[in-house]
């Protein structure tokens, strides 16, 4: 899919005269350093993370180093792969990428983790697994279709924290007897954060960042988001080691919660009231 997109905008995108002057100027910075050691950091610490132990702290430490120097090159460079310049400076922008990670580890553990616990710990076949989170994604449309056209977002960061955070405390209430309604309900839940949050949270970036950046600051939310699911998927590798059972679930619930109140105090952020208010309500 990555080629396709890369084949596609070289082949359909529209060229002005100029851009076929630059060309070859372009192809000459592509930040290949850059690429290199994001993708050596990232591997190795999936990789740590995918099964940590003391015997693996060498991946960790390729990591931090490769992390290292991917940053100090970045920032020396004109055209970084990831332009880092732009959260300097811009808190409200952090706050929202930190969001991101956040909600991104929550929803991911619940999905990765609560699929497993209802076919091993539950005792559902696949296909009554997969139609039990069935309302989870209805509820999802409904209330990105319903809350989208808002312009203002605190509420909505609000509304879908709290919600996020119920949701994943139902869990520590379940067990291997648990009723089917029971666990419709907690999938219900989880469509509100999951229509709410992501959608929001984008909405923050295009207010936040500079219209110079939008493009690459809306590009490293997505970066924060899929790191969340990589955070998520070691979470889940560690308290599902040997099976998805209800224990393993709860402790998965419980680093969740975690999340959930880091999310919750990253709210606080005064500049989020001041998204999507009109001029005049402003002044007053």
């Amino acid at each position: 899919m990555s080629l396709a997109c890369v084949l596609l905008g070289y082949f359909r995108f529209p060229r002005t005269l100029e851009d076929s002057l630059r060309e070859e100027s372009k192809c000459s910075s592509i930040d290949f350093m850059g690429i290199m050691f994001f993708g050596i950091t990232l591997i190795t610490g999936l990789f740590f993370l995918m099964n940590p132990n003391w015997n693996h702290l060498y991946l960790l430490l390729i990591a931090t180093i490769s992390g290292v120097i991917f940053t100090a090159f970045e920032l020396k460079i004109k055209n970084p792969f990831i332009d880092l310049r732009l959260l300097g400076g811009n808190t409200p922008l952090l706050l929202t990428y930190a969001r991101g990670l956040l909600s991104a580890t929550v929803s991911y553990s619940f999905l990765y983790g609560y699929t497993q616990w209802l076919e091993t710990g539950r005792g559902l076949s696949p296909s009554h697994s997969g139609l039990s989170l069935l309302p989870m994604f209805l509820t999802s449309i409904i209330v990105s279709k319903t809350t989208g056209k808002n312009p203002e977002i605190r509420m909505k960061l609000i509304v879908g924290s709290v919600v996020q955070a119920i949701a994943m405390s139902l869990l520590l209430f379940t067990s291997d007897s648990s009723s089917l309604v029971y666990l419709v309900i907690i999938a219900i839940l989880f469509g509100i954060p999951q229509g709410i949050l992501n959608l929001a949270n984008q909405n923050a970036v295009y207010f936040q960042a500079s219209s110079k950046h939008i493009g690459a600051s809306a590009g490293l939310l997505r970066t924060f988001m899929y790191m969340g699911a990589i955070l998520s998927s070691a979470a889940n590798g560690l308290f599902l080691k040997s099976e998805a059972n209800t224990k393993g679930l709860h402790h998965l619930a419980i680093f969740s919660l975690v999340m959930c109140f880091v999310l919750i105090v990253t709210l606080l952020d005064q500049s989020l009231g001041k998204i999507g208010k009109k001029t005049d309500d402003l002044l007053k």
